[in-house]
């Protein structure tokens, strides 16, 4: 190899995830066959966000920077043969966005080193990465215990000449979730037809923004459940539960070129029918309370707790002929068809021990005990989702399968976003009148 046999950056403690203002330190190691002659050895830490409108293009189109610190750890001498070491310490900001990769762009943070020789001589690099995570407290947004619910009214027309109702009324447990929690959801369905429907699907879905001149929309379907139709004149219910994977963090909080939201889109198949529930994924855990669980009865209605909580949902408005009531209705439990989260061979799930921290709401793996590892860390939303925990170890992909294949697409805008909660909630008029 020359002079130069050795050339690496090491952290302390193996340590490779970092929080804002937390101080990084390491060494920077170099061996040597045969003296080595400098000008300097230096150490940089930087830290920056670039996006494209193409794929997997690192001929970035915007970037903008959160840390470029450069130490130099030697001035100009001679590197006898033999091993030598020069520690490092940087300290990060204390608003830095939490690292993340994806298709369209990626927030990275790394330690490069370099040994400047002189004229006519080579200079000799080394980078080492690092991964910030920036939590994000669920607790700290707006009414976030709350359950969350939308509905949406749909007349439609089948035969020619006859005509049906429909309602699809859609509620989760809460507002925000941790990876390894579950998302619970109980969905109505009111046919007042003479036709079936087809199925009922509720989807996890990620939208990616990457905002480029002209802004490019990432989704992608992150796990889904399908249930069975519901019989003409039928007023059914489907209760079921979403696990949340190794998810990036809602806003990625610090970066104002990349956004990312989830929401829970709830539809119906034949007439088609849809509904959003806007959530959030955090580091945190709701502080959960009686007052934001779901009813677990199969009978339990869906109507808003008479606790004094605000309903998170308007009415259904007035229906003065019965037409979308449930009154002499047989009430049926919907069956579920299928679910991306669950093996094929009917045997249960099992997680990575290291793949969740423990939250409340969050089923524990065998043997384990709250507390026992560090904090989950995402960094991107790859068909295998790499993580990250502290200590001795290296970047772990995760291989279960809880992660659904994903349904890719991406779009340029114009693209509608998906509609705000309240907005999902005013349709429940606007579908009405216009099926009239």
């Amino acid at each position: 190899m020359g002079k130069l046999q050795e050339f690496d950056i090491t952290f302390a403690n193996n340590k490779v995830v970092y929080g804002p203002g937390e101080s990084i330190s390491g060494t920077v190691k170099i061996r040597t066959g045969s003296p080595l002659q400098y000008k300097a050895i230096k150490v940089n830490c930087l830290g920056s966000c670039g996006i494209s409108n193409k794929m997997n293009d690192s001929s970035w189109s915007l970037e903008e920077h959160y840390l470029n610190s450069m130490l130099s750890v030697a001035d100009k001498g001679i590197l006898a043969p033999g091993e030598h070491r020069f520690p490092f310490q940087f300290v990060l900001p204390a608003a830095i966005p939490t690292s993340f990769e994806g298709p369209f762009g990626k927030i990275a943070y790394c330690v490069r080193a370099a040994i400047d020789t002189p004229r006519f001589s080579k200079d000799y690099k080394a980078q080492r990465p690092f991964y910030v995570l920036n939590m994000l407290n669920l607790n700290e947004v707006p009414d976030i215990e709350q359950q969350s619910c939308a509905v949406t009214t749909k007349k439609f027309s089948y035969l020619l000449v006859k005509t049906g109702t429909l309602m699809l009324k859609t509620r989760s447990d809460q507002r925000g979730y941790v990876p390894g929690q579950l998302i619970r959801l109980s969905t109505e369905i009111h046919n007042k037809s003479g036709k079936d429907t087809g199925y009922v699907l509720a989807s996890l879905v990620q939208m990616v923004t990457y905002r480029t001149k002209r802004p490019v929309v990432d989704r992608r379907t992150i796990a889904e459940v399908e249930g069975a139709g519901v019989k003409a004149g039928k007023h059914a219910e489907w209760k079921e539960q979403i696990i949340v994977p190794p998810l990036p963090q809602s806003g990625l909080s610090g970066c104002r070129l990349i956004n990312i939201d989830y929401f829970i889109q709830v539809s119906l198949k034949s007439p088609e029918a849809v509904v959003v529930l806007p959530i959030f994924i955090g580091n945190i855990p709701v502080n959960l309370s009686p007052v934001g669980s779901i009813p677990t009865s199969p009978s339990s209605s869906l109507a808003p707790s008479a606790t004094g909580v605000m309903p998170s949902a308007p009415p259904v408005e007035h229906d003065p002929d019965g037409e979308l009531g449930a009154g002499g209705f047989t009430s049926e439990e919907i069956p579920t068809k299928s679910h991306s989260q669950q093996d094929p061979s009917a045997s249960p799930v099992t997680m990575s021990p290291s793949a969740f921290s423990h939250a409340p709401g969050a089923a524990l793996p065998p043997g384990r005990l709250p507390g026992a590892t560090a904090p989950l860390f995402c960094l991107s939303t790859g068909a295998t989702i790499p993580f990250f925990t502290e200590g001795d170890v290296n970047p772990i992909p995760t291989s279960c399968s809880l992660i659904l294949p994903l349904e890719y697409s991406s779009c340029d805008y114009p693209q509608e976003p998906p509609p705000t909660y309240e907005e999902s909630c005013s349709s429940v008029d606007s579908s009405f009148n216009s099926g009239q």
